[in-house]
C-alpha cells in the first residue's frame, strides 16, 4: 500500500512525502528509522471492495517462501550484495505483497540494519525459526548455505503437511455430503413420503416410526440444531485463540483414534527436522528447542519443549529430558542419546526426521486406502436404510390394495 505522510527532520525542517509498505505500522517504523518523527500519515490508495477481496489471492503462500530463499541462495553464492538481492527480488516477484514487503527489506538493510532483523518486522512471511536461521547464517557467514537449508526444510515440511491435510480432506468431504444427504431427504423428501403412510391409516414398523418421528423432529426443530452447530463451532474456535483452549484442542486431537498417531508423527517429524536443520547451522542448543516449541504448531507438544529447554539449561542432557515425558517415545530419546555420545547429534536428528517422515507417509496412504471403501460403503448403508424404512411399508401397503 501507498502511505502518504508529514514528518518532521531532525534539523526541525516539515517533509511530507509517500512510503509503500504492507500495512501503516511497517510505513511508519521505516519511516522512524530515518529518524523521522511523523505528525501525520495515511493511506494515499482507495481500494474498492472487489480489490480487497482480491487480495486474499495475492497472499504470500509457503511455497512463494520457498522460492525466495532458492533465488536468495543462488545471488548470494554469486557474491551480490544483500541490498542488491532484495533490490532485484523485490521488482522480479509476481505477488505484489511480497514485493512489496522485499521493498521493506531492501529499505530497512539500507539503513544499517541486519538482513534477520529486517525479516523479523514480517513475521506473517517470516517465521520466527527462519529468522534464527539467517541470523546464524549471519554469524557463521554462510548465508547462502543458510538460505539453501531453509529452502529444503520448507520444501519438506510443505509436502508433508499438505499430505497429512488433503488425505483428511476427503474423508471430511465424503462425512460432510453423507450428513448433507441425509438432512435433504428427512427434511425435503421423507415428510412427503410419511404423509402417505399416515393416511393410509395402516400401522408402521417401529423403524419406520423412528425415521418419520427424526424427520418430524428436523422439520420443526432444525433451524435450532443448526443455530447450536453454528454456537458451538464458534465456542470452539474462540476457545482455539486461548492459551488454555488450545492446549485442549490440541491433546484432544492427538487423542482421536488413528488420526492422532498420524499427527503425533507429524510433528515429531517436525520437531526433529526444525531441531536438526537449526543445530546443523550453527544455533545453541536450548535456542534451538525453544525456536522448535514456538514453531511446531502444536501446544501439547510445545509444553514439553519448554520444560526441556528448562532442564537443559539446569545442566541435564538433552535425552535425559526428553525422556521424562510421555509424549517423546523411545526410539527418539534413545537415537538423542547416541547422537549427544557421538557428537553427531544434527546427523541423527535429520536421520530420525526422515524415519517420521516415511512413517507419516504411510500412515496416510494406508489411512486413504482404508477411509475411501469405508466411507462408500457407510454413504450407501445409511441412505439405503432411510430409504427402506419408508419405502418397504408403502410397498406393503400397495400390494393391500
Amino acid at each position: 500500500m501507498l502511505f502518504k505522510y508529514h514528518a518532521i527532520d531532525q534539523d526541525g525542517h516539515e517533509r511530507e512525502g509517500t512510503i509503500e509498505a504492507p500495512s501503516q505500522e511497517i510505513a511508519v517504523s521505516a519511516l522512524q528509522r530515518r529518524n523521522l518523527i511523523i505528525s501525520a500519515i495515511e493511506s494515499s490508495e482507495k481500494r474498492s471492495a472487489l480489490e480487497v477481496n482480491f487480495s486474499f489471492f495475492n497472499r504470500i503462500s509457503n511455497k512463494d517462501v520457498v522460492i525466495l530463499s532458492r533465488q536468495i541462495a543462488t545471488l548470494f553464492e554469486a557474491q551480490v550484495s544483500a541490498l542488491r538481492v532484495f533490490r532485484l527480488l523485490a521488482s522480479e516477484v509476481d505477488n505484489k505483497q511480497l514485493a512489496s514487503v522485499l521493498t521493506t527489506v531492501g529499505d530497512d538493510l539500507q539503513g544499517g540494519s541486519p538482513i534477520s532483523t529486517s525479516l523479523a518486522r514480517h513475521p506473517k512471511v517470516f517465521t520466527t525459526f527462519y529468522v534464527n536461521m539467517v541470523r546464524a547464517g549471519e554469524e557463521s557467514g554462510k548465508l547462502s548455505e543458510t538460505f539453501n537449508y531453509l529452502a529444503d526444510y520448507l520444501d519438506r515440511s510443505y509436502d508433508l503437511v499438505s499430505k497429512a491435510e488433503n488425505a483428511l480432506i476427503y474423508p471430511a468431504f465424503v462425512i460432510a455430503v453423507f450428513f448433507g444427504v441425509m438432512a435433504l431427504m428427512l427434511t425435503l423428501v421423507i415428510p412427503k413420503i410419511s404423509a402417505v403412510l399416515l393416511d393410509s391409516g395402516q400401522a408402521v414398523p417401529v423403524y419406520t416410526a423412528i425415521v418419520i418421528g427424526f424427520s418430524n423432529f428436523l422439520v420443526h426443530y432444525g433451524i435450532f440444531v443448526l443455530i447450536a452447530l453454528v454456537a458451538g463451532a464458534f465456542y470452539v474456535w474462540q476457545l482455539g485463540k486461548t492459551e488454555r483452549g488450545k492446549l485442549v484442542l490440541d491433546s484432544l486431537k492427538l487423542n482421536v483414534p488413528y488420526v492422532g498417531d498420524l499427527y503425533r508423527k507429524l510433528y515429531l517429524s517436525r520437531i526433529a527436522d526444525n531441531f536438526a536443520t537449526m543445530l546443523l547451522s550453527g544455533v545453541s542448543v536450548v535456542e534451538a528447542i525453544d525456536i522448535t516449541g514456538s514453531v511446531v504448531g502444536n501446544a501439547a507438544f510445545k509444553v514439553v519443549l519448554d520444560d526441556v529447554a528448562k532442564d537443559v539449561k539446569g545442566g541435564s542432557s538433552i535425552s535425559d529430558a526428553l525422556g521424562k515425558h510421555p509424549e517423546m517415545p523411545g526410539i527418539m530419546v534413545a537415537m538423542t542419546k547416541v547422537g549427544e555420545e557421538t557428537g553427531e547429534l544434527g546427523k541423527i536428528l535429520t536421520t530420525l526426521a526422515k524415519f517420521y517422515n516415511r512413517e507419516v507417509t504411510n500412515a496416510v496412504d494406508t489411512l486413504v486406502g482404508l477411509i475411501e471403501p469405508i466411507m462408500i460403503v457407510l454413504l450407501g448403508l445409511g441412505v439405503g436404510t432411510l430409504l427402506a424404512a419408508v419405502l418397504l411399508p408403502i410397498y406393503n401397503l400397495a400390494g393391500s390394495i
